[in-house]
């Protein structure tokens, strides 16, 4: 059945406010109703001959026509507040919905967006991780970010503070894409401290919830947003999280949705490195120390941009910028790392690469990182 007018939404949503109906009853509805007005509309017979019907789940919908009123003005004043925000109400039915989020388990019939799905999202990976990193976990999910933005990865993550936050900066000054999931309504935005972030990733990518205008971030919600991160993605990179952090949900919920998960190892020693050690000690996630490492294991193929790769030769540069530049490839690297296999000093490394940065065939990513560009 396809999501075709307004009307649809007023019954879809008597449907979703009645007790004990949820998306998988709905689903097994419309095997057997052409759409949500007849099952609103059916008779008391009709109901109760209905597989997962019962009787008094029939008397519940019957009754749940006395709502179509104040249902009807609620769908009205939420369509008219997302017209205003620019954004969109999208059903599992419509084009719209992200095919990868359709084939998850328990997949949220309604979504509240802001920014525009495109066609790239269909290859994202998730970056999740504790709100409070170390600086070793906030410098990782810099250059994975940062790499996966410059393979023309979309990157998925809960925009909260600590790991999700870092992941979604750096793919956007990496130029890339970045979806953010939210746990509370769109018109409240948690934490208020990225109100800043979270309109540059509604200008280059997308902000999502399932929850309904008003809705505060309160904790029950943050599950409920765990399986809608995996659920876009491909695969999970979990950064730093302890046993009980929320990444580790979002990581088991990427394991029932038959997605991969991969895991950056850390410090024993460190009370963050908790999470992805145990995943990789069980074998639930691969071990990645670069982001080549999730390219291959999804069978991704990204190749260097051939046409990229020979503009340098149409750049005058001189010895050492060239001796600089061939270490460099399209995976972000560390400073240090370019300097000692460059065989430079650090700071000359720096003077080298700030001239080929203007020169346009460099670019520098956040951590100190550069890339070809």
């Amino acid at each position: 059945m396809a999501h075709k007018n307004i009307e649809d939404l007023f019954y879809l949503f008597i449907l979703l406010g009645t007790d004990g109906i949820g998306p998988q009853k709905i689903f097994s509805f419309l095997t057997q109703f052409p759409d949500f007005k007849s099952i609103v509309n059916a008779n008391l017979k009709q109901l109760t001959r209905t597989e997962g019907i019962s009787t008094t789940l029939a008397e519940r919908i019957l009754a749940s026509r006395n709502n179509y009123n104040s249902i009807r003005e609620k769908v009205l004043s939420t369509l008219e507040k997302i017209e205003r925000m620019k954004g969109e109400l999208i059903t599992y039915w419509d084009n719209q919905y992200p095919d990868l989020l359709k084939r998850i388990f328990h997949p949220p019939l309604i979504i509240y967006t802001l920014g525009e799905f495109k066609p790239a999202d269909e290859e994202s990976i998730a970056i999740v991780g504790t709100r409070l990193p170390s600086p070793y976990g906030r410098l990782e999910a810099e250059k994975f970010a940062s790499g996966l933005a410059g393979k023309k990865m979309t990157v998925v993550s809960g925009m909260a503070r600590g790991i999700d936050s870092v992941a979604h900066d750096s793919t956007l000054r990496s130029g890339g894409r970045t979806i953010a999931v939210i746990g509370s309504g769109l018109d409240v935005i948690y934490p208020p401290e990225n109100r800043k972030l979270f309109e540059r990733i509604r200008e280059n990518g997308v902000i999502v919830s399932e929850f309904d205008f008003g809705t505060k971030p309160d904790a029950q919600n943050f599950p409920k947003r765990n399986r809608i991160i995996s659920g876009l993605s491909l695969g999970t990179l979990v950064v730093e999280t302890r046993f009980t952090g929320g990444a580790m949900q979002t990581a088991a919920y990427a394991l029932d949705q038959n997605r991969e998960i991969f895991a950056i190892p850390g410090n024993i020693n460190v009370a963050q490195s908790e999470g992805p050690n145990s995943l990789i000690q069980r074998g639930e996630a691969k071990l990645v120390t670069c982001v080549d490492d999730i390219l291959q294991e999804l069978r991704l193929d990204r190749k260097p941009d051939l046409k990229k790769e020979l503009n340098i030769k149409k750049v005058d540069i001189s010895f050492f910028e060239q001796k600089v530049y061939d270490v460099l490839s399209l995976e972000p690297k560390q400073i240090d790392d370019i300097a000692a296999a460059a065989s430079l000093s650090i700071s000359e490394c720096l003077v080298n690469l700030l001239t080929m940065e203007f020169k346009g065939v460099v670019k520098q990513l956040p951590g100190k990182m550069f890339i070809r560009d």
